[in-house]
């Protein structure tokens, strides 16, 4: 009867201690094993200042995993798109638009920049002088053209149109920030307003990398001076009350064979 007790207790204890490395070893892999593990994330303040989704015409996959998950949304859904796009069939699918102007130096760079690095990254010194140089030159060539053409369109805008020069953004964010809410009918919290002040930078901010010469020459900062100043006579010309006309027409419009808009002086 004893030798019973005794091997039942024996048993006993064996499958309270398999049970409890079992436990163990469950706990263990549940805490290294990354599938596993459910790890709380913050989440990034996508809702900014307005407590609405921003938008965009475009997809891109990075800015939707990280902080805009309405990117690709271009209904009355967010409110705001973004867009690059120019034209009147673009134009004409909005009610109002924000345009946001930077110089044409730092838009090209920095365009540059993200084509040759990514969102962050920088294009290597070397990018600069590929193919003899001719790589940059056609890029400034293009990007001056389409950053004029862009802008020039949208100063023909034919609904409420506010004017941001990036620029001041920088220099002056709440200022500036206010003056958009103000144009697009929007009631924010003292709260909400100073989290976007607190969180302005976001993880998508270029860190600057200063070149160590200048890699626009005099033939291109002659053609990137003459789109600039074609812009700057227009802005001039909408803030005084006048006819963006009265400076395109000096312009005329042709397509090449791809079907590119050029722009050019009469």
């Amino acid at each position: 009867m004893r030798r019973w007790w005794r091997w039942l207790v024996w048993a006993g204890g064996w499958v309270a201690l398999t049970y409890t490395f079992f436990l163990a070893f469950v706990t263990i892999v549940s805490l290294t094993d990354p599938a596993l593990v459910r790890t709380y994330q913050p989440q990034p303040d996508t809702l900014a200042v307005t407590g609405y989704y921003s938008g965009s015409v475009y997809k891109d996959y990075a800015l939707m995993k990280n902080g805009f998950p309405a990117e690709s949304v271009s209904n009355g859904s967010v409110v705001v798109v973004k867009t690059h796009e120019w034209g009147p069939e673009m134009r004409k699918a909005f009610s109002r638009a924000v345009l946001v102007m930077r110089d044409p130096y730092l838009a090209i760079q920095a365009e540059f920049n993200r084509q040759s690095g990514g969102h962050i990254g920088h294009a290597q010194p070397d990018k600069y002088t590929r193919d003899g140089g001719r790589y940059w030159e056609k890029f400034v060539t293009n990007k001056a053209l389409s950053w004029m053409n862009t802008t020039l369109d949208w100063l023909k805008f034919e609904g409420p149109l506010h004017l941001v020069f990036y620029e001041d953004l920088l220099d002056n964010l709440p200022e500036e920030m206010r003056r958009i809410l103000e144009f697009l009918e929007l009631e924010v919290s003292d709260s909400n307003f100073e989290c976007m002040i607190r969180h302005q930078d976001g993880i998508y901010k270029r860190r600057k990398r200063p070149l160590n010469f200048d890699p626009f020459t005099p033939k291109l900062r002659t053609f990137v001076d003459r789109c600039k100043r074609l812009v700057d006579q227009a802005v001039r010309e909408v803030l005084a009350g006048g006819d963006i006309k009265l400076v395109q027409n000096n312009l005329r419009y042709s397509n090449d064979s791809n079907g590119n808009q050029k722009s050019v002086t009469r």
